[in-house]
């Protein structure tokens, strides 16, 4: 928003781009779950552009981001971001989107600021990704353009550079100074990102998956499940996916057709998911992990209803675990 600003307060015209690649966190959390309801759900991307009155592309990447996932020339984070791979990635898709050849577009823009982000913010690696993107000089960051060498548009007259920024490091503080003089309020959150990449818990889950099913790839629905519930693995055949409250338990209920998943008959309870090849002595199991969740964990046998995708159920009566009988070694992430 900010770097929009700065831009457009110099009368230039601006266009955003949101790439969809499944792993932000608004995405999709933010809408099902049900708690904190007093607050407005929204998509920050098409919020912002509507603050600042400009026209917003949201371009899915999905299928031709799972490279910069799976291969990351430059390397993951401290979990499983590529952020540099993945910043190249968005600046050149850009270029490609507004097409340099037919000069629909003069330059790009980034919110990036050195010293801001430990993979992709730094001097070096900015660079590198001006230079791998294929952008080189026809990337502005009006945050931070004084600490960094003049570009092709501060070159050309086209932005003034002197009405450029100089910010530089971790703290948010000069841009939030700068968002309250612009009259920016309620904006998303200016640390932490939005990509369950650089979240430790989602990284265990992920590769969890890759680990269970001997090879790393993966499709949208197993990206957006990684997001939603408690996951827990008994044995290497079998994950169960527990709701957590209704939001995601209404949301579950849109793969049922899919998979395996059991509910509580006797009792309210969570939905959950099987995800795997379980065999009848796991599902006896996992029945029982659902009841521990259930309105029922204190009684001494609850019925369990298990739901195949072909439309078959089973009712099994079981004794719900203890809380002290799931090991934590079960449990993949929080």
């Amino acid at each position: 928003m900010l770097a929009t600003k700065v831009i457009l307060d110099q009368g230039i015209d601006v266009e955003g781009v949101n790439f969809f690649t499944g792993f932000c966190v608004e995405g999709h959390t933010h809408a099902i779950r049900k708690r904190k309801q007093e607050k407005i759900k929204r998509n920050n991307a098409l919020w912002s552009a509507e603050q600042l009155g400009i026209k917003l592309h949201v371009v899915d990447v999905v299928q031709e981001y799972k490279d910069i996932v799976l291969n990351p020339k430059h390397g993951y984070g401290k979990n499983l971001n590529p952020c540099l791979d993945c910043k190249i990635f968005m600046v050149e898709r850009a270029l490609d989107m507004v097409g340099f050849d037919d000069r629909a577009f003069d330059f790009a823009i980034s919110g990036e600021v050195i010293g801001q982000r430990p993979k992709s913010q730094r001097r070096e690696t900015m660079a590198i990704i001006s230079r791998e993107s294929g952008a080189n000089d026809k990337l502005l960051r009006p945050l931070c353009a004084k600490n960094l060498p003049s570009t092709l548009p501060e070159r050309q007259g086209w932005v003034n550079r002197d009405a450029l920024y100089d910010f530089a490091g971790r703290s948010r503080k000069p841009q939030m100074k700068l968002a309250e003089e612009y009259g920016f309020k309620d904006y998303a959150q200016p640390a932490g990102g939005c990509c369950f990449l650089t979240d430790k818990n989602y990284s265990n889950k992920l590769r969890d998956l890759w680990d269970t099913r001997a090879h790393r790839e993966y499709e949208l629905d197993d990206i957006v499940l990684l997001k939603v519930g408690r996951h827990l693995r008994p044995n290497a055949r079998f994950k169960l996916i527990l709701a957590r409250e209704e939001g995601e338990n209404n949301f579950l209920k849109g793969y049922r057709q899919q998979y395996i998943h059991i509910d509580i008959a006797s009792h309210t309870g969570p939905l959950a998911l099987v995800d795997g090849d379980p065999n009848p002595d796991d599902l006896l199991l996992a029945s029982r992990i659902v009841a521990r969740y259930s309105q029922g964990r204190n009684e001494s046998a609850v019925l369990a209803q298990v739901h195949y995708p072909d439309g078959a159920t089973q009712d099994v009566s079981v004794q719900p675990f203890a809380p002290h009988d799931i090991p934590d070694s079960w449990h993949i992430g929080a």
